[in-house]
C-alpha cells in the first residue's frame, strides 16, 4: 500500500472510530466537511499539517499515524508526560518548502524545485530549507547532505553562518562584512578552502538569502 492511500485509510478509519460526524469534525477542525471527506476518500493527495494535527487531536490519534509515519495509534505517553514535566514537549510538524541545494565548497547552481517540503519542527524559525554539498562547512558540523534551515533576511551579523547568491550561483559560509571599507568575506568552516573575498562594486554581485539557523544532520 503507498503512503497516500495508508494516510487516507487511516484518517478514515480515526473519524469513522471517533463518533463524530462530518459536519461534527467542520466544527471541531474548522476545515470545511468537504476537505475532510476529500481527505478521507484520498482524493486530496497534498493534505495540510495543521489539518492533520486537528485531526489527530479529535479522533485521539498521533499525527504521525495519521500521516504514516508511525505505527503507534496514539501519543497519550507523551501528552501525560507533558502535564507533569515542563521540560518535555511534543513535536509539532510542519512544512518548510525546499529551495534546492546549497554549496559547502566552490559555489553551485541554486534550483528553486518549490515543489518539495521537509517535515521539521515548527518551533524552527526559518523560512525555507536547502540541502548542503560539499566539505566546506564540516567544522561547523555541516555535513554532505545535511538540511540547512534558513531564515531570510537580507543582511546578517559578523560571525553567523548565511546562504549567499553569487552571480546566480549559492554558497554557505560565515559572514564577515567590513561596511567601512566596503570588504566582504565569506569564511568556510574547513581550512582547505580560502576565504571568498569582494570589495567594492564586486559586492554588487553577492546577495544574501538568509541566516542558516538550524540544520538536519544525516550523520550519527
Amino acid at each position: 500500500m503507498d503512503i497516500q492511500t495508508l494516510r487516507a485509510k487511516r484518517i478514515s478509519e480515526a473519524i469513522e472510530t471517533s463518533g463524530y460526524s462530518y459536519n461534527d469534525l467542520e466544527k471541531l477542525t474548522g476545515f470545511s466537511k468537504s476537505s475532510l471527506q476529500r481527505y478521507a476518500t484520498g482524493e486530496t493527495k497534498k493534505i495540510p499539517i495543521d489539518c492533520i494535527e486537528k485531526i489527530a487531536d479529535v479522533t485521539n490519534t498521533s499525527a504521525r499515524y495519521l500521516l504514516g509515519w508511525d505505527d503507534k495509534k496514539t501519543n497519550n505517553d507523551v501528552e501525560g508526560l507533558t502535564k507533569h514535566y515542563d521540560n518535555i514537549k511534543p513535536i509539532k510538524l510542519k512544512r518548510f518548502p525546499m529551495l534546492g541545494e546549497i554549496a559547502c565548497g566552490e559555489p553551485i547552481y541554486a534550483d528553486e524545485d518549490k515543489e518539495s517540503y521537509v517535515m521539521a519542527d515548527m518551533d524552527i524559525d526559518a523560512d525555507f530549507c536547502l540541502t548542503a554539498k560539499g566539505d566546506s562547512m564540516i567544522n561547523a558540523r555541516i555535513y554532505d547532505g545535511d538540511i540547512v534551515f534558513i531564515k531570510e533576511m537580507p543582511i546578517v551579523d559578523n560571525g553567523d553562518i548565511a546562504a549567499v547568491i553569487i552571480d546566480d550561483e549559492a554558497t554557505l559560509k560565515r559572514f564577515y562584512y567590513d561596511r567601512e571599507n566596503n570588504f566582504l568575506q565569506l569564511v568556510a568552516e574547513n581550512p582547505k578552502y580560502r576565504p571568498l573575498i569582494y570589495r567594492n562594486e564586486e559586492l554588487d554581485q553577492v546577495r544574501v538569502l538568509g541566516k542558516a539557523v538550524y540544520f538536519m544532520s544525516v550523520i550519527d
